[in-house]
């Protein structure tokens, strides 16, 4: 249930497993192979985590939203948002 305010949403994301096994590389200057230092990668998901996250928050509301105001297409569907927001003005 919301009042029209935002809505924020606070989520949370088990990390990223470290790979401890450092991959081969290449040094950019001598052209010889090394192997890469080992370091965590985290903060790489997080963009990623929110574009999910707001996708499944769109989801859920657009299910509620129709369950609210049932409808088979979207002019209906505005219609009865318009009415119930006219509604509620009242109140």
């Amino acid at each position: 249930m919301t009042n029209g305010q935002p809505i924020v949403v606070r989520g949370v994301m088990k990390p990223i497993p470290t790979l401890y096994k450092p991959l081969m590389s290449v040094d950019i200057e001598t052209h010889e192979p090394y192997k890469a230092t080992v370091e965590r990668s985290d903060p790489t998901a997080l963009p990623a985590a929110g574009v999910v996250m707001e996708a499944v928050v769109a989801t859920v509301l657009a299910q509620e939203i129709l369950e609210k105001f049932s409808s088979d297409n979207l002019e209906e569907l505005k219609e009865a948002v318009a009415k119930h927001r006219d509604y509620t003005k009242n109140y």
